[in-house]
């Protein structure tokens, strides 16, 4: 019999894929080795060890964008013949150089459409409800101070209020939906590229009427109008630190700051100086430029809300976490192993 397919399973927090590889592992068709924990491969320590402990594999099963797998990476696992990842595409693996090494990359395909909006937007929408509601906040005062009774200042009512969106793709139109329909807000939207026409077909597409999606004049009216500020936009050279100092000086002192996309798009320092200031309402974070967040972090470790300080609502990436999602992701990093093993077609091959 021969040996076993050597698999590595990086940054499996909550080890889904065990139970998915069972039926291999159990009659010997593959090994796993799990490493739950992501290194972060910018430090030259942690890209050595990084190094170091996935030499041995041929194949590598890692969560989109939790792990780089960039050409200084690549280069050096001599074993490496397959790079697995979930998701449609991953912008921290350089396939192109992956090509070169005779390293087969490839991703997963987006599960069918469900009625209702997809995992992003249901976090989106559950941070801006929670940094409205000062949700989180009260949950921890209610538990440890046992005086604690309705806080120190008061929630906020979202109909009527101004959603302004950057970036009208399909999470973007998803949450537009939402506003409109379910909070009754006024919705407005900015991408380098959007033209009113563009916006009324968007909101065509979501069932709403031409209109219904306002595009302003430029990128800083926007923000001069909206009370919630939503980040929908992909991130490139071009994208990066669209929000800045400026534009987040342009913001109403009353308003909230959400990301769900991507944290380059906004310049962190200058997000960290103006909820130091409390120049803004608050702000709800869901992504990070280090991941996982360190814990001496200042957006850890600042207490928000107090002294002047902006509220801030923090989730450690759980835009797409759900049990669904990420379980159907790995049935399709399963399905990709069988495929290897039997010599077919991988499945969203991307090299």
């Amino acid at each position: 019999m021969s040996s076993p397919l050597k698999i590595a399973i990086l940054d499996d927090y909550q080890d889904i894929a065990t139970p998915k590889f069972a039926h291999l592992t159990l009659t010997g068709k593959v090994a796993l080795t799990l490493f739950p924990n992501t290194l972060n491969v910018q430090n030259s320590d942690e890209r050595v060890a990084q190094i170091q402990r996935l030499k041995p594999f041929e194949v590598i099963s890692t969560m989109r964008e939790r792990s780089a797998f960039h050409a200084d990476i690549i280069g050096e696992l001599p074993n490496l013949k397959l790079l697995l990842t979930t998701g449609v595409r991953n912008l921290s693996i350089d396939h192109e150089f992956a090509a070169t090494k005779g390293v087969v990359v490839a991703g997963t395909k987006r599960t069918g459409e469900s009625s209702g909006p997809d995992t992003t937007t249901q976090q989106t929408w559950a941070l801006i409800l929670g940094l409205a509601r000062h949700i989180a906040r009260d949950d921890i005062a209610l538990k440890t101070d046992k005086s604690y009774w309705q806080g120190q200042s008061l929630g906020i009512e979202l109909p009527g209020k101004t959603l302004g969106l950057v970036g009208l793709g399909r999470l973007g139109k998803a949450t537009a939906k939402i506003a409109a329909l379910a909070f009754g807000m006024k919705v407005i939207a900015w991408s380098s590229s959007l033209t009113q026409d563009k916006a009324d077909e968007a909101a065509l597409d979501i069932g709403l009427p031409a209109g219904s999606i306002i595009v302003p004049a430029s990128k800083l009216d926007l923000l001069r109008q909206a009370d919630v500020v939503s980040m929908h936009y992909v991130l490139s050279d071009r994208s990066r630190g669209i929000i800045g100092k400026e534009e987040l000086a342009a913001m109403k002192p009353t308003a909230l700051l959400v990301n769900t996309s991507r944290a380059p798009l906004i310049d962190q320092d200058a997000l960290l100086e103006t909820l130091k200031a409390g120049r803004i309402r608050g702000a709800a974070i869901d992504v990070y430029e280090v991941e996982p967040l360190p814990g001496d972090s200042e957006w850890r470790t600042t207490e928000w809300g107090k002294n002047g300080l902006s509220d801030l609502l923090l989730s450690p990436h759980m835009g797409y976490g759900t049990e669904e999602y990420i379980g159907h992701m790995y049935d399709q990093v399963v399905q990709n192993v069988e495929r290897y093993l039997a010599g077919e077609e991988l499945l969203a091959r991307y090299n």
